[in-house]
Formats: structure tokens, C-alpha cells, sequence
């Protein structure tokens, strides 16, 4: 018996579980198209840190190594663009978000040459090729938060969501190690640097946090591993040193490659967890897909018996589905076939939908937490991370949760 020959209940019962799985298929490309940008990311990572450290100290023995490090960017770069050829936009068409962040990163992937030219040609200052690297990290690392805030499966939501935390603490960890060269290269911190590095410390807490919640057993192994690393308590004595330095009070511009040598081996370690949920995302990619494929498969056999029982007056469409799927029916017990197996997908959509939610909470705040920052830096004329505080002051200040406030402060229901 053909679907097209099933009573229409169970035609369009069938054709909800292709649904999910064309679903799966769809997220499958999306999680393919976030394994790239994972790896560009961190590579696009070296070479701005590597073209701060160029541009700080002004010694061409970083030369080589930044040359070394932009041509494995552009073949990072490379296989990102190849994977966007052969992705299947219409599989996101319900994702225009999605599709617009990866119009986004393409346009400023075309700037990237330009970029490299100034820093080798010193035409950049520090700061400025630190803010054009970051601008286009960024737009990779929003790929993968809309890559999370879409994805349909409660497993691979939660992947993708300890993924990108992970990603923008490691992201923040870049920024500092680049805000730590300019201090030490021009021989002291000043006011706004030292704040600039404590409000990336605070994000990486954060940030750091939210992988912790979503992360699965191997990478929180992974992640007390780069916390043992030996060069995390050298930083944390050289940010005693900067904090103690003054236009006065100068130290010796060396110590700009010495903390870019300790951050770096961290960020390599941290790109070890990185690499791990990659992976753990292609795996729960497989597997969700292969049950999908095999639950389709089942659904259609006992669609297609209880169409052929429902034909047959004298066979009561009486049996248990969770104790014999694929068995005879018997008489007086369960429910009628059809209705329970559209109980039963009923009560699952809304176990997943429920799980979903779970897990995008935190995306969703800090999606208006992001809002309303937008909001306070237009209306006050503030800098990002001086917004981030005043925000940070009003929740004290009211002994409400941030996230509350923030809600309060967008019109948002709780």
C-alpha cells in the first residue's frame, strides 16, 4: 500500500515525521556551514593576534609567521566559501536571518585582503586592525548564533548553544590578549584599557557559564584541562603588573610578547574544547538523523497495517503502541490505533518543543540583553561595555535579576 492509499489522518501524520526529518537534513547542511566557520574563526583569531603583535612592536621577526598564518586562514577561508557553494539555501528558507548573517560575513570576506595589505604595509594602527579583524569574527560567531536560535532538534540546540558560548568566551579571550599587547607595547595601561580588560573578563565568566550549562560530559573534562593551563596564572601576574603601571610608572614594552606568548597557548588550548564540540555536533547530527530516518520507516509500517486493519470490520484497531508497535492488535486494550498514534506525536512535538525552549532561554536573553544595550548606547551616547555596567548598576540597584530588568526595560513580558 502506497501513503497516497492510507486514510488521511495518517497520510498527513507521516508527512509531519518527513517533515522533522527534512528538518534534520536541513540543520545537517547548517551544522557542515558552522564546522567552517568554527575554523576560521579560530585561524582569523592567530593572524590578528599575530598582526597585533607585528604592529605593536614593530619587529619583522612576526612577519613570517603572520605571512605563515594568513595563508592558513585563506584555506580555512577557502573551504568555508566551497561549503556555502554547494549549501542548499532553500533547505534555511524558513532562516532569513540565517542567510543574511552569511550574505554579511561574505561581504567582509572580500574586504580581508585590503585588511592584510595595511597591517603588512604598517598603513593600520593596532587598534584599528584589532577592531576590522573583530568585526569580521564577529559576524562569523553570529552564523552560529543563528545557527542555535533556529535549530529544531533539543540535542543539537543544545550543541550548538555550548558551542557558540564557548566560541564568544574564546572570542573575548582574543580581544583581551590584544588589548594586553597595546598596554604593554606602549609601556603602561591607562584608565580605559585596564576597564576594557575587566569587562572582558566579566563577558568570558559569562560566556564561559553558558557553555558550562549546555556542555556535554568530555567537553567539561576538556575545559578544567585548559583551566590547569600553565600559562593562566603568568597571565594573571602579568595583569597585576599592568594594573600597577602609569604614564610614571612604565614597564619594559617586552612584556607585550610575553603576554601575547602565555594568551596564545591558552586560546590554542581553548580551541582543543572548540574542535570537541564541533565534533560532538557532527555526531549528535548523525545520530538524530539516523533515528529520524528510522522512526519515518517504522511509523510507515504501522501506518500502512493499521490502514489494512481498518479495511477489516471483524479486526478491532485495539492495541498497545509502546508495548507491541509492530504486533497484532488486542482486543480491550489501549486505545483505538490511529488516535493513540496521534497521541503519542502530539505528546512528543510537545516534549521536544518544551526542551527547546529550555535551551534558547539563554540565547533569547542574551538576545535582548544585547537589545538593550543598542538601546543605551543610542539614548545615552555610551560605549558598549560603559552600557553593559549601567545595566549591570540597575540590577543591583533593584535586587532584580539582570535578565529581568532587561525585559522590564525593552516592554518584554517575563
Amino acid at each position: 500500500m502506497s501513503d497516497r492509499q492510507m486514510p488521511p489522518a495518517l497520510r498527513f501524520m507521516l508527512a509531519a515525521r518527513r517533515c522533522e526529518l527534512q528538518q534534520l537534513e536541513g540543520l545537517a547542511l547548517t551544522c557542515e556551514l558552522v564546522e567552517g566557520a568554527s575554523a576560521l574563526v579560530h585561524d582569523l583569531q592567530r593572524e590578528r593576534g599575530f598582526s597585533n603583535i607585528l604592529l605593536g612592536t614593530g619587529s619583522d621577526r612576526y612577519r613570517s609567521a603572520l605571512e605563515r598564518h594568513s595563508a592558513t586562514t585563506r584555506c580555512s577561508e577557502t573551504r568555508l566559501r566551497e561549503g556555502l557553494d554547494t549549501f542548499d539555501a532553500s533547505l534555511a528558507q524558513d532562516r532569513p536571518r540565517l542567510l543574511n548573517r552569511i550574505a554579511c560575513v561574505l561581504h567582509l570576506l572580500d574586504g580581508l585582503p585590503g585588511l592584510r595589505r595595511g597591517v603588512l604595509d604598517r598603513r593600520l594602527g593596532m587598534e584599528e586592525a584589532t577592531a576590522a579583524f573583530s568585526h569580521l569574527i564577529g559576524g562569523l560567531l553570529a552564523v552560529i548564533f543563528e545557527a542555535a536560535d533556529t535549530a529544531s532538534d533539543p540535542g543539537l540546540s543544545r550543541a550548538l548553544v555550548a558551542l557558540f558560548n564557548f566560541m564568544q568566551g574564546k572570542e573575548l579571550a582574543g580581544q583581551a590578549r590584544a588589548t594586553g599587547v597595546v598596554g604593554f607595547a606602549q609601556g603602561h595601561f591607562d584608565a580605559v584599557l585596564l576597564a576594557r580588560l575587566d569587562d572582558l573578563d566579566s563577558g568570558q565568566a559569562r560566556c564561559f557559564a553558558g557553555f558550562l550549562d549546555h556542555a556535554d560530559p568530555q567537553a567539561l573534562v576538556l575545559w578544567h584541562g585548559v583551566q590547569e593551563c600553565a600559562s593562566r596564572p603568568q597571565i594573571e601576574r602579568l595583569r597585576g603588573v599592568a594594573q600597577r603601571t602609569s604614564a610614571s610608572a612604565q614597564v619594559e614594552p617586552a612584556l607585550a610578547e610575553l603576554w601575547f606568548e602565555l594568551n596564545t597557548r591558552r586560546l590554542d588550548a581553548m580551541q582543543g574544547v572548540a574542535q570537541h564540540l564541533v565534533l560532538e555536533l557532527r555526531a549528535r547530527c548523525a545520530k538524530s538523523i539516523a533515528q529520524a530516518r528510522a522512526d519515518l520507516d517504522s511509523h510507515r509500517k504501522l501506518s500502512r497495517r493499521l490502514a489494512e486493519l481498518d479495511r477489516e470490520p471483524s479486526t478491532p484497531l485495539l492495541f498497545s503502541l509502546t508495548a507491541n508497535p509492530l504486533g497484532e492488535a488486542r482486543p480491550g486494550e489501549g486505545q483505538p490505533g490511529i488516535l493513540e498514534l496521534l497521541h503519542e506525536q502530539t505528546r512528543r512535538l510537545h516534549e521536544v518543543e518544551a526542551e527547546l525552549q529550555e535551551t534558547r532561554r539563554s540565547l533569547v536573553e542574551r538576545k535582548l540583553l544585547e537589545r538593550a544595550k543598542q538601546q543605551l548606547m543610542q539614548q545615552l551616547q555610551l560605549p558598549e561595555a560603559d552600557a553593559h555596567q549601567h545595566l549591570q548598576r540597575l540590577a543591583m540597584r533593584s535586587g532584580r535579576p539582570l535578565p529581568e530588568l532587561v525585559r522590564q526595560l525593552l516592554g518584554q513580558e517575563p
